[in-house]
């Protein structure tokens, strides 16, 4: 089967793709965008528990990252509206950025300036902004950087962005706390909003955009009736907030939100039921999932026209939001199907793997070795396997690549099998974290580059939030059986079933492997090595369907352009 046809580049031509101005201009739009992110979600909690807070209120402020899950509703303003004067200046893309990035550093130096035991909600607020504006840049960067190259250049331009944002997290996650003991945790907060200037340089820095492509909205035979569309404008704002709040909520698995506005409203029980549905194991992510259709349904309620009686607020949602999705099965006809359905199965044997951390302790590791190999060694290897796939995208082209990272993520989680047999034993371990990380940086970096390669001229922004939002959402309803299949398996080995053979695999290893079996699952040392070798084989054979797909869809669209097969549209003036 001819996977693509495009011809390969030379290896030298794929590395010197990271030194090209573009590249380094996303190393630092990486950094910029991973610093905020990690300072409100997790360097925050530090602070906070610092200062004398209760864990349950540290956990409530990690929903002020609930506009991550979120920024698809407000992505198709940001492919349509300009900065009055920095567009014409910068362009469509980097004015926002410079934008989104001014007001990340006023709001990391408001939150700098409060005391968390005297003005909590004040403090939340800040949070929130910034993980709004955070969240906005994130949608621009996205959208600059597919803008930006060519699709072959993708894969260098993701891993750039990638390795950008794993050095913000290590400096947002080291630096603060180590600043803290010394200086105070608000100028630790006022230095990071600084550091934010890291992608002001990037901004400034980057190449000239071409000329952003606007899609019109036809209000031809709808007359505008101020009074009735201020109404309507304030009804369809209403469901479309009360479904976001339910979809965002859906996928960050935390009804604690939800739970204050039925309050709110007076009617606590009714949030108390949907928490309790949402937490329930092992099938409440069930619930979540079911909270997120939900969400999508009221959006969409709330984006429809009204049934012939056309109006300017029902054209305006109904074409802001649904014209990128209509696009992109326009493009790809019935080919985007498949298209989506690779999007969320192609690293779902990657996000099984929930239950590591339980995997490593039961098998005898301390918690500190554990720390060592996934900290140090894991980031090593996952820096090595982001840029192993940006050369091969460059290299051997898209598809190539992809096929390469569906095998990648299934063979790497065979490695973890091998491990189970290997007992307490410091090399294997190193050996298996160190596969597992190059193989899913390199497969995350394909995905991201053809994600990006799926976008529509005018729908860029739009198009990739859709992508990236719900990717991992299969990942999430299989991922919450991990812990069944393991000790579903093990207590099938016990009682001689057709995992029974395994155990005698795991003879003459040393006592503290799987030792604390029969008091956590009730089975025997060798029955829970069985069950999570089961497990492992299980993980790789979902990434089988990965596999199969990726050919199926590199065979359908081998004769399509990058983007599907309608011609962009010509580009019309932006406004000033």
């Amino acid at each position: 089967m001819t996977i693509e046809a495009a011809p390969k580049r030379s290896a030298w031509s794929a590395i010197k793709v990271y030194g090209e101005r573009r590249a380094l201009v996303m190393l630092a739009l990486g950094f910029a965008s991973g610093l905020p992110n990690l300072l409100i979600f997790d360097t925050l909690s530090a602070w906070l528990r610092d200062a004398g807070l209760s864990l349950e209120v540290i956990a409530f402020f990690s929903l002020a990252t609930l506009a991550y899950s979120l920024k698809l509703l407000w992505a198709p303003m940001i492919d349509r509206a300009a900065i009055p004067g920095l567009t014409q200046w910068l362009g469509h893309r980097r004015s926002w950025m410079l934008v989104c990035q001014a007001l990340i550093m006023l709001g990391l130096w408001l939150i700098s300036g409060v005391d968390p035991k005297t003005s909590l909600g004040l403090m939340a607020a800040f949070a929130v902004f910034v993980g709004f504006t955070s969240a906005t840049q994130d949608i621009v960067i996205d959208a600059w950087r597919i803008e930006a190259a060519d699709t072959e250049k993708q894969g260098a331009m993701a891993a750039a962005y990638q390795w950008g944002y794993r050095i913000a997290m290590i400096v947002a996650g080291v630096v603060p706390l180590a600043m803290s003991d010394v200086v105070g945790w608000s100028l630790s907060y006022a230095l990071m909003a600084g550091l934010m200037v890291v992608g002001v340089a990037g901004v400034l820095g980057a190449p000239r955009e071409a000329k952003h492509i606007l899609r019109d909205i036809d209000f031809q035979g709808v007359a505008g009736v101020p009074w009735r569309d201020g109404i309507e404008w304030v009804i369809r704002l209403a469901i479309v907030l009360l479904g976001a709040l339910i979809f965002g909520s859906g996928l960050a698995g935390n009804a604690t939100v939800l739970q204050s506005v039925t309050t709110a409203i007076g009617q606590p029980q009714l949030g108390d039921a949907i928490k309790a549905a949402w937490e329930a194991k092992p099938f409440g992510v069930f619930a979540q999932v079911g909270g997120i259709l939900t969400g999508v349904a009221l959006i969409v309620v709330a984006a429809l026209p009204i049934p012939g009686a056309p109006t300017r607020p029902g054209r305006y949602l109904s074409t802001a939001l649904g014209a990128p999705f209509i696009d992109f099965f326009r493009r790809y006809g019935d080919v985007a199907g498949l298209i989506l359905a690779l999007i969320c199965v192609y690293r779902l044997s990657d996000f099984v793997l929930n239950i590591m951390n339980p995997f490593y302790i039961d098998l005898g590791f301390d918690k500190l070795q554990i720390a060592e190999v996934r900290k140090v060694l894991g980031v090593v290897m996952s820096v090595i396997g982001v840029g192993l796939g940006g050369f091969c995208v460059a290299r051997l082209g898209l598809m190539r690549s992809m096929v390469i990272g569906a095998f990648a993520g299934p063979i790497s989680n065979l490695v973890f099998a091998w491990l189970a047999f290997q007992g307490p034993n410091l090399w294997a371990l190193s050996v298996a974290i160190g596969v597992d990380n190059i193989a899913s940086g390199f497969a995350g970096t394909c995905l991201i580059a053809y994600m990006s390669s799926l976008t529509g001229a005018g729908f860029t922004a739009t198009q990739y939030a859709m992508f990236s939002s719900f990717y991992a959402l299969l990942g999430k309803l299989v991922a919450s059986q991990s812990g069944k299949v393991v000790e579903g398996s093990a207590k099938a080995a016990d009682q001689g079933g057709m995992f029974a053979g395994l155990k005698g695999l795991f003879t003459g290893l040393p006592p503290e492997t799987f030792a604390s079996a029969m008091e956590k699952s009730g089975v025997t040392p060798a029955a829970l090595g069985s069950g999570y070798v089961v497990f492992f084989v299980y993980s790789a054979l979902l990434g089988v369907l990965g596999i199969i797909l990726v050919f199926i869809v590199a065979a359908r669209t081998a004769d399509m352009p990058a983007g599907g097969t309608e011609a962009d549209p010509e580009p019309e003036p932006e406004p000033a």
